[in-house]
């Protein structure tokens, strides 16, 4: 996905814009959530969520989103256990028990993205999978809890780097969070992975997506022949969540929280 090099800062306005989407996007998957469980097909989901956004008068960002190949074909992305990221809904694809899926949303609400994604587990997860979905939930707070003004973007990729791997798991490199506001994707690119002290410096009025994507084995990833479904090159667990957060005066806010989600 092509990356502007110019970084926006977004203005107090426009930043409530961003909370708007934002706010819509968690409660998407909140509605979701409860439809997340054997049996049920990615493409039930898919279209339970863009009858969903329509009913709010939003629209989904994925859909028709130009690709290497083809253009994304579906309204949200279903992401299951070897799948990194980008996988596409379809009816053929139906959830077992022990299965772990991401879910990615962007409604649109006025203009402006709510980006945010969540791992959900399908019935009763191993111990395995278990433990990779809670590492990466972490991992993404951790980055998340890097930024203020005056740090740099590597001191994100760092936070979430050094515990992922401490716990034994390796981080995506081929596949970044991003600058979001009224352009889906645009600068800065935020890594997963670095060093800290060094990158860009982030500064009051910035809003990207903080989105590690965490697997079991290697962290080399290959995209499949329909161009967006990316998975693990060793076919093992992969999982993933995602925020869109804003630099604020002081420290960083969570666009895409749901309140139920709220960490102590």
């Amino acid at each position: 996905m092509e990356q502007q090099e110019v970084i926006t800062l977004l203005s107090r306005r426009e930043i409530e814009k961003m909370r708007q989407a934002g706010r819509l996007a968690a409660q998407l998957l909140d509605y979701l959530e409860p439809m997340v469980k054997p049996g049920v097909s990615t493409q039930e989901l898919n279209d339970a969520a863009e009858a969903w956004t329509q009913e709010h008068g939003a629209k989904s960002a994925p859909l028709g989103y130009p690709g290497a190949v083809d253009p994304f074909p579906r309204s949200i992305c279903t992401s299951i256990n070897e799948v990194v990221c980008h996988g596409i809904p379809s009816a053929d694809q139906v959830l077992r028990d022990g299965d772990i899926m991401n879910i990615d949303v962007t409604p649109i609400v006025d203009g402006y993205h709510g980006d945010t994604s969540r791992t959900f587990f399908v019935g009763t997860p191993s111990p395995l999978a278990k433990k990779l979905v809670e590492v990466t939930e972490e991992s993404m707070w951790r980055g998340i809890r890097a930024v203020k003004p005056g740090a740099r973007i590597g001191d994100i990729g760092a936070a979430i780097q050094e515990y992922a791997e401490a716990e034994g798991f390796s981080v995506v490199r081929d596949f970044v969070g991003h600058g979001v506001h009224r352009i889906f994707h645009t600068a800065p690119q935020i890594p997963h992975y670095g060093t800290a002290g060094k990158g860009k410096k982030l500064r009051k009025g910035m809003v990207f997506t903080i989105e590690p994507m965490i697997n079991v084995g290697t962290y080399e990833v290959e995209v499949l022949a329909d161009g967006w479904t990316a998975v693990t090159a060793d076919r093992k667990l992969s999982a993933q969540f995602e925020h869109t957060v804003a630099v604020t005066e002081t420290g960083v806010e969570v666009l895409t929280q749901a309140e139920s989600k709220v960490p102590a």
